[in-house]
């Protein structure tokens, strides 16, 4: 019942929120912003707790204030998302202004593969329709099956209206299929700043430890693809903003386990530039840090452990990959919780269940936005 009326609120929100006037559909999703962020649910703290790392030097009055941008941020995210159907394409060819796009149409006319890596910033569905739509470039990424089906068939079916190829995460097949798309010369797009799972490489994010999907830099160095960090903002205008970052080299000395430590590595330091420089546009409503994640129950008295397969690093009510990404608590339109798989149309490449870097091919699974 739960899943059907979250599918009903979904479909009820791109039938309804589409129509409206866009200053209408503005002041829709500002308002329910605003009304999730008095109310401090789960989804605002944590969100309030990881942009202490990104501004250390904000007291709790510039603190709220970011804060409440990122929650209006975020629900232009989802009115545009909604409305983006209706965009003619001369709309959406306009509606996105990316700096140093040179680095991927190079990429692309020298024949190479290309992969866009990014965080969760700004609206890549509209990124990714401006590439179909402005470059004429289609591109691949990955999906995972999560419930309620029907809502994940529904975004599944939207993405691939705007000219993307949506593979579903299907243990390492999805990796092989990436991987033929790139020698064959094409493009892949993941969102790749968030992997808790125990294969994740363990990275420096504003001076803390975490973990980032290994997928991106394997790829890479398997197909000889290059890999592009990306970073998506916006400003005042109606127009997003998003930069194309230098490639990510495949270091020339060291395994393949190192030189993906080193390459991810690099991924996250562009993130964190593009971060800093745009904290209001970061979505991240969910625990990121490994200092944030609860310890591993201690065992009872005299016995084995409650569950001897728990890793001590599994994020507090997140007992897999997709619910370790859901939002707590993130309240969509209508104040909906946001159901699973759906914040990600480009999800990163993680190697959760998966050999790992030094193993072999990593699963792709979602890393929520969906």
């Amino acid at each position: 019942m739960r899943e059907r009326l979250v599918d009903g609120l979904y479909g009820l929100g791109w039938s309804a929120v589409k129509t409206l006037p866009e200053p209408a559909a503005r002041t829709l999703g500002r308002t329910i912003a605003d009304v999730a962020w008095r109310q401090r649910g789960k989804g605002v703290q944590r969100l309030e707790a990881n942009l202490v790392r990104v501004v250390p030097d904000a007291d709790q009055t510039r603190l709220r204030e970011l804060s409440r941008a990122v929650m209006r941020s975020y629900l232009r995210y989802w009115m545009e998302s909604f409305r983006l159907p209706a965009w003619s394409k001369d709309r959406i060819r306009g509606g996105f202004d990316p700096k140093d796009v040179h680095y991927l149409t190079d990429g692309m006319a020298a024949g190479r593969g290309v992969i866009l890596a990014l965080p969760h910033m700004g609206n890549y569905d509209l990124a990714g329709a401006w590439v179909t739509t402005k470059l004429e470039t289609p591109f691949t990424t990955v999906a995972e099956r999560l419930k309620p089906e029907t809502l994940y068939d529904r975004f599944v079916a939207y993405r691939e209206s705007l000219g993307m190829e949506v593979l579903p995460h299907t243990g390492g097949a999805a990796f092989g299929t990436l991987a033929r798309r790139l020698r064959a010369g094409g493009l892949v797009c993941l969102v790749a700043d968030r992997d808790l799972s125990a294969s994740g490489v363990e990275v420096d994010f504003f001076g803390e430890r975490t973990r980032m999907p290994a997928g991106p830099a394997m790829l890479a160095q398997q197909t000889g693809a290059l890999l592009l960090p990306v970073t998506l903002w916006y400003d005042e205008s109606p127009v997003m903003q998003g930069r194309v970052h230098p490639p990510v080299k495949v270091p020339d000395s060291g395994d393949r386990a190192a030189k993906t430590s080193a390459m991810t590595q690099e991924l996250a330091d562009a993130y964190a530039s593009g971060i800093a420089d745009h904290p209001e546009d970061w979505h991240m409503l969910q625990r990121l840090w490994l200092s944030d994640l609860e310890p591993r129950p201690e065992p009872p008295a005299g016995g084995a452990a409650a569950d001897p397969g728990a890793a001590a690093d599994r994020p507090a009510a997140a007992p897999g990959p997709a619910a370790a990404d859901r939002p707590e608590a993130a309240p969509g339109p209508a104040t909906t919780p946001l159901p699973e798989a759906t914040r990600d149309p480009v999800p990163g490449v993680s190697t959760d269940g998966a050999a790992g870097p030094a193993g072999g091919p990593p699963d792709p699974s979602g890393s929520e936005k969906t």
